[in-house]
């Protein structure tokens, strides 16, 4: 903004910095308004969401039960909870609070047989005592 402070045109500050003269335009009016040119906070914040409210429920669920899917987790949330989430919701909130799942399972390898295990991510294993390869 200093170049059109020294007093050129909004169309030569645009071809000078090869911006649209729109953007130009945007950014004096900033400047004007809020005497700096500084970025607007971006995002929701978190911590708000529909899934904010049984956050407790979920991560005890998970803890009591390893081997429930994601489709499990919507189906009981939105039995017991009465909370409707996609899948990729809850698998975004089970990621925030550590968790994560181990793809090596002791079932067969069919898609159709496999089971997810949850395991916190600090390092500690699940470990089901039935599978030596586990």
């Amino acid at each position: 903004m200093d170049f059109v402070e020294e007093g050129h045109t909004h169309r030569s500050a645009a071809a000078r910095f090869r911006v649209s003269i729109k953007f130009v335009n945007d950014m004096v009016l900033l400047k004007r308004r809020t005497g700096a040119l500084e970025a607007k906070p971006q995002g929701n914040g978190g911590g708000h969401g529909k899934l904010a409210g049984v956050a407790g429920w979920i991560e005890g669920r998970i803890r009591e039960k390893r081997d429930l899917t994601l489709d499990e987790l919507v189906v009981e949330l939105r039995e017991t909870q009465s909370v409707e989430a996609h899948r990729v919701s809850i698998w975004r909130h089970l990621r925030g609070l550590g968790l994560t799942h181990k793809k090596k399972t002791c079932a067969p390898s069919s898609r159709s047989g496999l089971k997810l295990r949850w395991r916190v991510m600090s390092g500690s294993a699940v470990v089901n005592p039935s599978c030596a390869t586990c």
